[in-house]
């Protein structure tokens, strides 16, 4: 099977969108089908290219037996409204131009956010004339109402509109979350046609590692009690709660944290941590995927947080998954379907969002008591193994990209809402 897909991150980058993409393609070609991505100069978050890559208009590279088509577009860092979206824009306009060169597909999947690299997807339907499957990670643009980057309006109600109008118009959804699900039915008006497929892990990659004491020494943490956050510092995480936390547990010398990763507000963390003198707390920049595991495992506790919204409570953050398979126990600021999934799996602490106080209390329970952070580390893992091992996750999706490719030959259905008649008929 030709399996064309469009993602606005694809590794080097790190972000969990990248490597869900690539995790997902590695998989489909290692069994023997074409997959080609069609992506960015790698820039995120800081939008600028990565060293060996330039941002040219048409580039292509294989990295693990997947075709990586690199086309340019105006790179911006990931802050600030407006130069974003004309980055997002510029990739869709950008795909526009390059669809003649594209290669053929019997399968065309777009994951959206951000959402105009979800709609390339639409438009490459049209030209390649194969079925279009519309990843849905995010429901915008009503997360990006619920950050504060957008009002709700006139610009908000067009995107709605948008929103809408893709998924009566795919002809497969796959949603990462249970709970996307009714929002998107009532939207697109065939339940039938969505699939979900959760975040996971590459259950091979993310092995705790034996020896964790050089990279605690090399951080002058040794000996400590480290909560880590590992991921995006953005708007929507609430990060700020971590440096409360900090501040409460300023004179508890056993405790520590620990940021790795980029974003929007890293910089401002940075500048706060500084102002409140929180020595307790180390903010590293972004690391490369393959140094990950070594982090996870030099961690204590896995924190994971989001700010206090309605619309966050329908989300399954990524980082769970990872966090699982490295035997690393969660402290969960996310209510709703994140926090069922943790205390279905045994797997840690779920605390109210944006409670710094409660953040504080929970690590200093883990602290208190190995026994119990290591029991909640162990069925963690046994819950990644038995649902979010990447590998099972991929053959699933496989399957339903077999299944909407067989089912929806589109040159019938050209046809027919042109009014036209195949030939016999």
């Amino acid at each position: 099977m030709r399996i064309l897909f469009f993602s606005h991150y694809y590794p080097p980058e790190v972000n969990a969108p990248a490597s869900r993409t690539s995790e997902h393609c590695r998989a489909w070609a290692a069994k023997g089908h074409g997959v080609t991505v069609v992506t960015c100069t790698p820039n995120h978050p800081n939008g600028v290219a990565y060293p060996g890559y330039r941002n040219r208009l048409y580039q292509s590279e294989f990295i693990d037996g997947v075709r990586v088509i690199r086309i340019w577009t105006l790179m911006a860092p990931n802050a600030g409204f407006a130069r974003r979206t004309l980055n997002y824009l510029s990739y869709l306009f950008a795909v526009a131009l390059a669809l003649p060169w594209l290669p053929k597909a019997d399968v065309i999947v777009s994951t959206s956010p951000q959402f105009f690299c979800g709609l390339a997807g639409g438009l490459a339907r049209l030209v390649k004339r194969a079925p279009w499957v519309l990843e849905i990670r995010d429901l915008w643009p009503e997360s990006i109402v619920a950050v504060g980057a957008m009002r709700k309006g006139l610009a908000t109600r067009f995107l709605e509109w948008l929103e809408g109008f893709a998924y009566r118009q795919a002809d497969g959804i796959v949603s990462v979350t249970r709970s996307f699900v009714p929002h998107i039915a009532e939207r697109c008006g065939d339940p039938g046609k969505i699939a979900v497929f959760v975040n996971g892990a590459d259950l091979s990659a993310f092995v705790r590692r034996g020896d964790r004491g050089a990279l605690r020494r090399s951080l002058g943490l040794e000996g400590r009690f480290i909560g880590a956050y590992m991921g995006t510092h953005g708007m929507a995480h609430g990060l700020a709660t971590i440096l409360d936390a900090a501040e409460i547990l300023k004179h508890d010398a056993r405790i520590a944290f620990l940021m790795v990763g980029d974003g929007a507000e890293r910089a401002h963390l940075q500048a706060e941590r500084e102002a409140r003198g929180l020595d307790n707390v180390l903010i590293l920049g972004q690391r490369p995927k393959a140094e990950m595991p070594d982090f996870w495992s030099a961690a204590d506790a896995s924190l994971i947080l989001l700010k206090r919204s309605e619309t966050f409570t329908k989300v399954l953050p990524s980082k769970m998954a990872e966090a699982m398979a490295m035997q690393c126990p969660i402290i969960l600021g996310v209510e709703g379907e994140a926090r069922a999934t943790l205390e279905e799996a045994r797997a840690g602490i779920a605390i109210p969002p944006e409670d710094a106080r409660a953040l504080a209390d929970a690590m200093t329970a883990l602290a208190d008591d190995p026994n119990r952070a290591a029991a909640f580390g162990r069925a963690g893992l046994d819950y990644a193994r038995a649902n979010f091992d990447r590998r099972t996750i991929a053959a699933r999706y496989l399957d339903f990209l077999a299944d909407v490719a067989a089912r929806r030959p589109l040159a019938h259905d050209l046809r027919a809402a042109s009014g036209a008649s195949a030939p016999g008929e």
